[in-house]
């Protein structure tokens, strides 16, 4: 009994460019974090910087995630 198939090239790329949107989209909501962040504490406000970082460090995670399952689907052919 074979292996698993793999994907074809047609569905790793259609696989890739989702990705790729939901990266660009966390890296967005990252700079909006750092802006909202710096806002806030220059206008005094020290409350919001540990949940932004945290929240920054989540959308972090979740795009080493997202590129370690790119490896591996690239190694998959």
């Amino acid at each position: 009994m074979a292996g698993k198939p793999g994907f074809t090239r047609e569905q790793r790329t259609t696989i890739l460019q989702g990705m790729l949107v939901f990266i660009i989209v966390l890296v967005l909501l990252q700079l909006w974090l750092l802006t909202a962040t710096m806002n806030a504490f220059l206008g005094g406000d020290e409350s919001v910087i540990w949940p932004a970082g945290l929240a920054s460090l989540g959308c972090f995670v979740l795009n080493a995630g997202l590129l370690r399952y790119v490896y591996r689907i690239d190694r998959n052919p």
